[in-house]
């Protein structure tokens, strides 16, 4: 059966899991209306995308 042959330090245990934090998600200023939204995705408000309108705009 295949055994480490030593203990794993705590930097390299460290440096494996640094990938494992939660991130805050991050938001871009809209270019037109000015509010916060994810990047790449449509904006619910004014259902617009890249420029085009790609759904219709979310009453509220």
């Amino acid at each position: 059966m295949a055994v480490p042959k030593k203990k794993i330090s705590g930097m390299k245990r460290g440096h494996r899991r640094s990938t494992d934090a939660l991130k805050a998600p991050t938001y871009v200023e809209d270019k037109d209306s000015g509010e916060l939204r994810r990047p790449h995705h449509v904006d619910l408000k004014t259902g617009m995308y890249r420029g085009r309108q790609i759904m219709e705009p979310r009453d509220s």
